[in-house]
Order: C-alpha cells, then sequence, then structure tokens
C-alpha cells in the first residue's frame, strides 16, 4: 500500500460524530481529524452543520448532515424544511431516514414521495442526497423495494444504516443493494464499520462511501499496512466506481 492508496480509503469515508451529546470541541476535533486526513465529509447533526462549515472552509472536506434522524417518522414537509435550512446554513450532503413504518405498512408511494421530497430539496440547494434504509429493521424484500424506490426518487446514494439501531451494516445488505441500483448511484455503508478490514469488506461487496466514527483508528491501520506493520494489500477503492 502506497500513499495514494491510503488517500483513496480517506476519500472513501465520511467521518461520523452523530451521538446527541457531542461537544463543541468534539465536533472542532473532529473537523480537524477530516481536514487533517482528507475524509470525503464530517458527518454530524444539522446543530452542528454552521461550526463545521466555518472550520471546513477552504480544504476539500464537505459538510453531512442527517434530516429526520434517526428515527424517520416525523412528517415530509418537516424533512424537506430541515434539508432546506441545513443547506442553508452549509450543508453539501444530506442523508435522510426513510419513512420505515410506511415501507412495512406497503405504502410505497408515501415512502418515494417522502424521499423525493428531500432529495429534491438537496437538489435545489446543490447538495447531494443519501437515502438511510436502515436494513437492520427490514426483510429482503423490503430492502430491495427500499433500494428501489431511493433510486426511482433520484436518491445520489442509498445507505445501510443510521448506526443507532440494532444492528449495523453488512456486506451481504451492501451486495443486495448494488444488485438492485446497478452502477449508477453511490452505496454508504454505515453503523459498525470499526476496522480497514471492515471497510475493505463494505468495498469488496460495492460501497462507495463509508459512515464510520473509527475514521482515524481505520486510517493508522492503513498507515502501519503502508510501512509494513501489516502485509500490504491492494487498495480497496481500486474496485469502487466512486
Amino acid at each position: 500500500m502506497n500513499q495514494r492508496e491510503i488517500d483513496e480509503i480517506a476519500a472513501l469515508i465520511d467521518h461520523t460524530l452523530l451521538k446527541p451529546e457531542a461537544s463543541r470541541d468534539e465536533i472542532r476535533k473532529l473537523c480537524q481529524e477530516a481536514a487533517r486526513f482528507g475524509f470525503a465529509s464530517v458527518c454530524i447533526n444539522p446543530w452542528n452543520v454552521p461550526l463545521a462549515a466555518e472550520m471546513l472552509r477552504g480544504t476539500k472536506v464537505k459538510v453531512c448532515t442527517v434530516v429526520g434522524f434517526p428515527l424517520a417518522a416525523t412528517l415530509p414537509q418537516v424533512k424537506i424544511y430541515e434539508a432546506e435550512e441545513a443547506i442553508k446554513l452549509g450543508a453539501q450532503e444530506i442523508d435522510m431516514v426513510i419513512n420505515i413504518g410506511a415501507l412495512k405498512s406497503g405504502q410505497d408511494d408515501v415512502v418515494e414521495s417522502d424521499i423525493r421530497g428531500v432529495v429534491d430539496a438537496s437538489h435545489r440547494g446543490g447538495a447531494i442526497c443519501k437515502v438511510i434504509l436502515e436494513t437492520a429493521l427490514l426483510t429482503k424484500e423490503e430492502k430491495i423495494r427500499a433500494s428501489t424506490l431511493a433510486k426511482k426518487a433520484g436518491a445520489d446514494f442509498v445507505k445501510t444504516s443510521t448506526g443507532f439501531s440494532s444492528a449495523g451494516a453488512t456486506a451481504e445488505d451492501v451486495a443486495l443493494m448494488r444488485s438492485v441500483v446497478g452502477p449508477e448511484i453511490g452505496i454508504k455503508a454505515a453503523g459498525g464499520v470499526r476496522t480497514l478490514d471492515d471497510l475493505r469488506k463494505m468495498v469488496s461487496a460495492g460501497a462507495t462511501r463509508i459512515g464510520a466514527s473509527a475514521s482515524v483508528k481505520i486510517m493508522e491501520e492503513a498507515a502501519n499496512a503502508a510501512s509494513g506493520s501489516e502485509p500490504a494489500s491492494s487498495s480497496p477503492a481500486s474496485s469502487s466506481s466512486y
């Protein structure tokens, strides 16, 4: 592994801090780490968007925030408003959660409309939109339907998990989602991705973005691999369409 491959790994990662008790100092540290390593984005709660936008101005690191998070059972118009306001404050990427109850009730038109509202609001503001399915709560058939609806609604990415449910991302779910959406849109694996090996497995399955709070640890593992402390392997980004 060389420095280019290390940089490619960093560029896959949304450096994430979504715990409700996160302090301003913790958000500042998150942004400093993201700028240092060259992560794709920081993923934070909407309240912290202005601080992150200020700290990351002039860097290549994007500001990502969450909408309808983590339960998603709020009103569609509230999700739209939340996305619009976050973008005004400096968010460049929006990760929204689908209406899981509506999906399980067979209300696919409701789910698609809910997604489309946030996708359209994001695109109007020049942001991309990732759609969180919360795969741990879904059957295989529901994962397929949710992925299909997100793609139909114009999502830029489908995402596995909030990280706040009973389980996070699995390589099997990533592979299933990729088989449904094809190569046209991104897939974000999030929740439980804690090691370089975890990241590699998700990318091999089809992920093009990784949500992680253990990002610095992952990069330390990559640096160790580059220095010979770990057997080198091919860059996970080499098989990525991202």
